[in-house]
């Protein structure tokens, strides 16, 4: 394994915001009302440093498992310790059938982080290893660093959890490959997460969706909108009390209809 060093290390996940440069945003309480659902989202603009945030105490101060967002770092360890070769790479499939048709395939890196494929992902962290991924935990100061159950799992199962503040300072540092992680690999990622591209914006994101202790949803949506050249970092979370909850459309439907409030999808910024 190579790891790259870092003056950024010691505080890659330092919280980012201060009572000076947040404006809270009642307003958008609206969409979690509608929804049905508890939760917090923050926006980030990079130019002036602040935030528009919703609930800003779980924003801050409250940790969830990071469900799927954690493939961004598995796949930057699994790029930086050979275990992902490139972005291209296919892990073939195990034969069994799994609840996603697009998992139930041979898929490369690409195509799994695109469509969130648990399988792919707990095979890329059985290659890295306990030990090693333990190591990039600790060295990113990665939420709770914990890997308390099994190396594929511990994101899933409520071991590991993250900030939603945090979450969105990783996403910022990835953004401008300020990761201790080959610039490269970085650009991998991204390009990944890369849903929307356009005349007016570009929309990267990766989702997460697990279950707390409580059986209660966690639904994550973490990246970056930018316009006209500038870019913007958000995470949008959401937890819901109700089991069979259609995750899937909801937290974009929340995120879309935020980000337009906010003025943006619209080229305007």
């Amino acid at each position: 394994m190579r790891l790259v060093t870092t003056g950024l290390l010691a505080t890659i996940f330092l919280a980012s915001c201060s009572q000076n440069n947040v404006e809270t945003d009642n307003t958008l309480e609206k969409y979690f009302d509608e929804n049905k659902v508890e939760g917090c989202f923050a926006l980030m603009n990079n130019g002036t440093g602040k935030f528009t945030v919703y609930n800003l105490a779980r924003y801050r101060d409250s940790s969830y498992l990071p469900a799927s967002t954690f493939k961004i770092v598995n796949s930057l360890i699994g790029l930086q310790t050979g275990k992902i070769t490139n972005d291209s790479m296919v892990i073939k499939w195990d034969s069994v059938k799994r609840r996603v048709d697009d998992w139930n395939q041979d898929l490369t890196m690409y195509k799994a982080f695109r469509v969130s494929a648990v399988n792919y992902y707990q095979e890329v962290a059985r290659r890295i290893g306990k030990d090693t991924m333990q190591l990039w935990l600790d060295s990113l100061k990665y939420g709770t660093r914990k890997i308390k159950t099994t190396i594929d799992s511990f994101w899933l199962d409520n071991s590991l959890k993250i900030t939603p503040d945090e979450e969105l300072g990783l996403v910022k540092r990835l953004y401008f490959d300020q990761l201790p992680f080959f610039k490269s690999y970085q650009e991998m990622v991204k390009r990944a997460m890369l849903f929307e591209n356009d005349a007016n914006y570009r929309l990267g994101y990766k989702t997460g969706w697990g279950f707390k202790e409580n059986g209660n949803a966690i639904g994550w949506i973490t990246g970056w909108i930018e316009e006209n050249n500038h870019p913007y970092f958000f995470v949008l979370n959401i937890e819901s009390t109700d089991h069979d909850f259609d995750m899937w459309t909801v937290r974009m439907k929340m995120l879309k209809g935020i980000l337009k409030q906010l003025g943006f999808l619209e080229g305007r910024m």
